[in-house]
């Protein structure tokens, strides 16, 4: 009912917002500034604007930077998996790099979320991302998606790119990785990766407990099943499917700083009205990316609130994943990097470095850490810090682990 509520009241203002849009482009014209047509224009824009959408925003990566010469990226999928797509950046150059998976959050946002990231790696690796679907578009057919599948998927990715992957996760998929990674070396695949890095992730919860931690345990994992699971309605493909749909989430996100977007569409009628185009357009790329919303099926959301916030199943030694045990310290011939932000209110200081006391299997010269001053959960992955102070150390941890683990 809640979902179907949804659809309802998007079908209903769908109209207003188009005719919105096509009056505040018709009554745009250079040179108006501050005038009442301007005004009515700049209006008309952050009412269309205020808006979520439910496709994935377009990568936008056509060129990349290599060794000062400016190179074509070119996105192929290598491996179609029912709730994701393998994705590979592949790069116009002779040069051969370290290949790294990137493993994105399936938060409520699409990958697209890592676009930054991805454009930064591929200065120095070649570079593939898990692209996941929204599940309101999977079938039912396709089955079930939980954190057994998630974990099981990075595998399969790993595998289909090779021996000496690097893999690198951004948040949610912190535990997944892990696990990964453990199950991997259990088997002596020849594709476990060469180095594991972390970043502002959710490894032990228990330590310094975020306001997104206590919301996870405030409540029984009863109640999340009863008032915030939806089936998805028609005229989607996947008609039927329980999902944690990604208004929700968006709406939890977006009520821990609503002042800030409050302000945000403040600004950007201002910047308009007087002609900040360049300010205005940064404030459009932002949230034409932030308002771009998946849903998550039902079993991931679940499980991951119920074994990763509220049971803490990793760190007690207890979780399983397609009923083996995950045990961090089979972890041996691959490099650690966990990477956290002195101002993450979502994955607190504390939390990721935990992995390094978990995977005790790996020598201490594998083994690194890096802090990050000033920054909160974005600024790991994203931003200036990201790129001049963060990015370093990720590529350094890459390259010399491709050297020294064969």
């Amino acid at each position: 009912m809640l979902y179907r509520a949804y659809q309802n009241q998007t079908d209903m203002l769908s109209p207003l917002r188009l005719g919105a849009q096509f009056l505040g482009a018709s009554l745009w014209s250079e040179g108006s500034e501050r005038t009442a047509a301007r005004q009515i224009s700049a209006q008309m824009e952050v009412f269309s604007r205020m808006r979520l959408t439910h496709t994935r925003p377009s990568w936008g990566i056509d060129t990349v930077m290599v060794d000062g010469e400016e190179v074509a990226v070119h996105e192929e999928p290598t491996l179609m998996a029912p709730f994701g797509t393998l994705l590979h950046f592949r790069k116009d150059t002779k040069a051969v790099h370290p290949p790294v998976l990137l493993a994105a959050p399936l938060s409520g946002h699409f990958a697209t979320l890592l676009r930054e990231t991805v454009r930064t790696l591929l200065r120095d690796h070649d570079v593939y991302v898990t692209d996941w679907r929204n599940a309101r578009d999977v079938p039912l057919w396709q089955g079930k998606f939980g954190l057994d599948e998630y974990t099981t998927t990075l595998i399969d990715f790993m595998a289909a790119i090779g021996p000496g992957v690097h893999l690198v996760a951004v948040c949610q998929p912190c535990v997944a990785a892990i696990a990964a990674t453990a199950l991997m070396s259990e088997d002596d695949h020849v594709a476990t990766p060469r180095s594991l890095t972390l970043m502002a992730g959710p490894v032990d919860c228990r330590v310094n407990p975020t306001k997104v931690n206590e919301l996870a345990t405030e409540r029984p994992i009863g109640w999340f099943k009863r008032n915030l699971i939806s089936r998805v309605p028609l005229p989607h493909a996947g008609a039927g499917r329980k999902v944690y749909p990604g208004f929700l989430q968006l709406t939890a996100f977006m009520s821990m700083n609503m002042d800030r977007h409050k302000k945000q569409f403040r600004d950007l009628y201002a910047h308009l009205v007087e002609g900040r185009i360049e300010q205005a357009n940064n404030i459009r790329d932002f949230y034409d990316e932030y308002l771009a919303v998946n849903d998550l099926p039902a079993e991931f959301y679940l499980e991951t609130v119920e074994r990763i916030f509220q049971t803490y199943d990793l760190p007690r030694g207890e979780l399983t994943i397609v009923g083996r045990k995950i045990d961090p310290a089979a972890i041996r011939r691959t490099a650690l990097l966990t990477v956290e932000g002195e101002r993450d209110d979502i994955c607190s200081v504390g939390q990721t470095v935990a992995a390094q006391d978990m995977c005790s299997g790996i020598r201490p010269y594998l083994k690194a850490h890096h802090l990050q001053a000033g920054v909160g959960h974005y600024g790991v992955f994203s931003g200036t810090r990201w790129n001049t102070q963060i990015y370093p150390r990720v590529r350094e941890t890459i390259h010399a682990a491709a050297e020294i683990i064969r």
